[in-house]
């Protein structure tokens, strides 16, 4: 029996069931055909976020955020270059919090950037305020215990 990760497609949000072993060769969605790690954070409203939140097995970073917050905006070339070191193990997204506001209110954002790691669907760690690429990486490894 294969080790195999379901992973629900940011593009047409079909969930695509891959052996885990082959997650970093250049995967890609059974439906559509778009690559399923692009190297950068997906971008997710309220209803691609609880899909991917419930269907997808591989841990979940999500940075809450909004076009008008000057740290978030300092702080979203360091979550892409995270995006791009920590893909395939993990997925990497954003939530704009002005776009989402449903969504920020139930998960109880208070100030932002926010980074939320998920693991199985539900909260394993919180971070508020920027952070730069090392800290992100760091900060993800002792949330995971790795």
């Amino acid at each position: 029996m294969s080790d195999a990760v379901h992973l629900v497609c940011a593009d047409c949000g079909a969930v695509n069931r891959l052996p885990r072993e082959r997650l970093g060769d250049g995967a890609r969605c059974g439906k559509c055909r778009a690559a399923l790690f692009k190297g950068a954070p997906l971008v997710l409203d309220e209803a691609a976020f609880s899909r991917v939140l419930a269907r997808d097995e591989l841990p979940l970073l999500v940075d809450f955020w909004a076009p008008w917050c000057g740290p978030c905006r300092m702080m979203a070339p360091a979550f892409a270059a995270a995006a791009a070191a920590l893909e395939p193990r993990l997925r990497l997204a954003k939530v704009n919090t002005e776009e989402a506001q449903g969504l920020a209110a139930r998960l109880g954002i208070r100030s932002i950037p926010s980074l939320i790691l998920f693991r199985g669907g539900a909260e394993l760690a919180r971070q508020a305020g920027a952070m730069d690429t090392a800290g992100i990486l760091a900060w993800v490894r002792q949330s995971l215990g790795r």
